[in-house]
């Protein structure tokens, strides 16, 4: 406490390590968390890279050690691929991060992106909430959010979410915060990703299912108070991210709302922060609005979610409704046998 003030959030401790990927890649591969392969110290020239290269093997996957948010990140298939994109993205690394720092790390191309909601606790204790299917995606940023992930069987899950709690504990984080991973669906096997401090912007579907309001969470932890922190799962919950683009290439869309109408009904969640004559710039995110629905089961959840996003009404800047209601008719996307690919083969 500084001033009479209260930090609602983990330490800075735990953020700085968490917040450059080589760092928590290290730090999480000797907590005994599972780690794709890939380079132990940042790739400072093009010679480094294909160096590690050599070892881990094509394809690899080029990131900005700084970087988050999926910003600052490309695919290369073979040597010429890895020296432009290596320039690129330590250049983009340079800008944006202030910290040209690169990693390389092997790339999946049949995978699934999963997180787990973790919690620690004021008395010392982190939990994990569930996990969360986020493999719509589209430039690596994510669409639409699902819990729990159709994709895991009970070992797979419990595994998941030890590893979760492990990711915590190795930083003593405190707050409420998510570990990513990458899961290969073929072999069954996950490794660690990236680690947000922070709460993410998909947090309602946990809510949903748990039962619990973690943003009075996050303010208990910080007090130093106790928190009741639900065992169970139930149901399952949909969150779609309402983004001012083009529902084809995904280009930003911003303009003057003449026509705003959220859905309602029971299971049925809306959290916006526009109304009919606001106007979307095009200075900031292009999210508009989370709709989250919820059902007993996943089936129940497609429903509601058809019903809502036709009755969702948006008028003036262009919306990716229209792309919700293509991926919900999409048996891919129905059958919940779907991976980070699903967009890309879509368009």
């Amino acid at each position: 406490m500084d001033n009479g003030l209260v930090w609602v959030g983990p330490a800075p401790s735990s953020i700085t390590a968490m917040g450059d990927k080589i760092n928590a890649r290290n730090l999480m591969a000797a907590a005994g968390v599972p780690v794709a392969p890939g380079t132990a110290d940042p790739a400072h020239s093009i010679e480094i890279a294909l160096e590690a290269v050599a070892s881990i093997g094509y394809p690899v996957m080029v990131k900005a050690a700084a970087g988050g948010g999926g910003m600052g990140m490309a695919v290369a298939n073979d040597e010429a691929g890895l020296r432009t994109e290596f320039e690129k993205v330590r250049g983009f690394a340079e800008r944006m991060f202030g910290d040209g720092s690169v990693l390389i790390e092997r790339y999946f191309p049949r995978v699934r992106h999963i997180e787990v909601q973790i919690l620690g606790l004021a008395d010392g204790r982190v939990v994990a909430l569930g996990e969360r299917e986020c493999s719509v995606q589209r430039r690596n940023q994510k669409l639409v959010e699902e819990t729990p992930s159709p994709a895991l069987n009970a070992d797979q899950r419990e595994r998941l979410l030890a590893a979760a709690v492990k990711a915590g504990e190795a930083v003593d984080y405190r707050n409420a915060g998510t570990v990513e991973c990458l899961f290969d669906p073929e072999h069954g096997e996950f490794f660690f990703l990236e680690m947000n401090t922070r709460l993410q912007v998909e947090h309602p579907v946990t809510e949903a299912v748990f039962g619990i309001d973690l943003v009075e969470a996050q303010l208990r932890v910080a007090s130093g108070l106790p928190v009741e922190v639900p065992s169970v799962p139930s149901g399952h919950a949909i969150e779609f991210r309402v983004n001012a683009e083009d529902p084809k290439r995904f280009l930003p869309g911003p303009g003057a709302i003449s026509t705003w109408v959220e859905p309602s009904g029971e299971g049925v969640r809306v959290d916006s922060g526009y109304r009919e004559g606001n106007v979307v710039t095009p200075n900031y995110d292009s999210l508009m609005a989370k709709l989250i629905v919820f059902g007993a089961d996943r089936e129940e959840a497609l429903g509601k979610a058809r019903e809502a996003v036709e009755a969702f009404q948006i008028v003036g800047p262009k919306n990716n409704l229209p792309f919700f209601a293509e991926l919900l008719s999409n048996a891919e996307f129905r059958s919940g046998d779907y991976d980070t690919a699903l967009v890309a083969r879509m368009r």
